[in-house]
């Protein structure tokens, strides 16, 4: 089948001189919006149903264990401590602290 006649009296309305039939235009673009909102709503529940199921979309995954050590969840857990003892000390007032506005 040849693409030149299919799309031939297509590019033929598209031109200036056309008749305009405005009923047969919101049918093509309703048909074309019920389309792509089919598709659209069929590849959502797929892909819902395939995760759902504990599938993955795209390459599976190889499954490895995280790498962390203690050494450095003892130096975020330091980190945060140090953050705590600094906001109880602008608390309690140890931290004076000056409004420049006032």
């Amino acid at each position: 089948m040849n693409t030149s006649t299919l799309i031939g009296p297509f590019l033929k309305r598209l031109r200036s001189m056309a008749r305009i039939d405005p009923s047969r235009d919101w049918l093509i673009l309703l048909g074309l919006s019920t389309i792509i909102l089919a598709s659209s709503i069929a590849w959502n529940v797929w892909t819902f149903n395939t995760v759902a199921n504990g599938g993955s979309i795209g390459a599976p995954v190889d499954r490895t264990l995280p790498a962390f050590s203690r050494s450095s969840l003892d130096a975020i857990h330091a980190i945060f401590a140090q953050r705590a003892a600094e906001e109880t000390k602008y608390e309690t007032g140890v931290y004076q602290y000056a409004d420049p506005s006032q």
